[in-house]
């Protein structure tokens, strides 16, 4: 089964081409032509042809995949915290960045380019594999969300590099105050490289990685397949767990601690 995911996820994905959409567009012909003959009969003005034929099959908005509630539920935190300085690592532009951007300033890095001028984004062109000069104890809030995994794997333009998301993570974390706040999502489960799509982690590796840069774990929220989000006590048994899984996106909330 997982095979036969992989091979729809390339053949949608990749190559633009969704069987299930052809099938409902099959399924949806004779529907709109008699939507359209009805229409017809009662309109005198000028009609042309633009078919929409899979809208009626889906739900107002889309609110199963996890990128929909790893934004809101950040953001909604970040809403609360008011930190003094926020500055976000490669997160979704028209998702997360945009929620934030509409009640706070938002200072955004990303390997690849932005054009447009953004109300209340100021952009940053950087790869965060390599240290940002300059900028050490910058700000007291920081978020990186569904964009470590793809560090080192080149798929967005970046340096080739097996090791980038230990460089990226170190990075980052040099960026935040002592006291700040880093929201940090990334899928976990069985540890392994999809390649050059993205990482799966062990969330202990997350874990082990974030303690030797003096951050401590807050919080640590799931949220699995279909939108089911599930607060976590970060236990072995339950680490464990989420290590034999498949797929799951872990989102942590890490303090840096002052240091002794």
């Amino acid at each position: 089964m997982t095979l036969i995911k992989k091979l729809y996820w390339i053949l949608t994905t990749q190559i633009g081409i969704d069987p299930r959409v052809t099938l409902r567009s099959l399924l949806g012909l004779p529907r709109y032509v008699l939507d359209f003959l009805r229409f017809r009969a009662g309109y005198r003005g000028r009609l042309e042809f633009q078919p929409c034929l899979n809208d009626w099959h889906e739900e107002g908005g889309v609110t199963k995949l996890e990128y929909f509630w790893q934004d809101l539920l950040v953001a909604r935190r970040i809403f609360a915290a008011k930190p003094n300085k926020h500055v976000d690592v490669g997160s979704l532009l028209g998702g997360f960045v945009a929620h934030l951007a509409s009640f706070r300033d938002i200072e955004v890095f990303d390997v690849r380019p932005i054009s447009a001028q953004i109300p209340g984004v100021s952009f940053k062109q950087a790869d965060l594999m390599q240290p940002v000069a300059g900028m050490a104890d910058y700000c007291d809030s920081l978020s990186c969300l569904h964009a470590l995994e793809h560090f080192g794997l080149g798929r967005y333009g970046d340096p080739i590099d097996p090791r980038g998301f230990e460089r990226g993570f170190a990075n980052m974390a040099a960026l935040l105050k002592q006291g700040g706040v880093f929201y940090l999502s990334v899928p976990i489960g069985i540890e392994r490289v999809e390649f050059n799509a993205n990482r799966v982690f062990d969330p202990r590796s997350i874990l082990k990685l974030a303690a030797q840069h003096a951050l401590r774990l807050a919080d640590l929220t799931v949220v699995h397949t279909g939108g089911r989000i599930k607060p976590i006590v970060p236990d072995e048994i339950q680490l464990s767990h989420l290590a034999s899984q498949r797929y799951a996106l872990g989102i942590f909330e890490f303090e840096k601690r002052p240091e002794l």
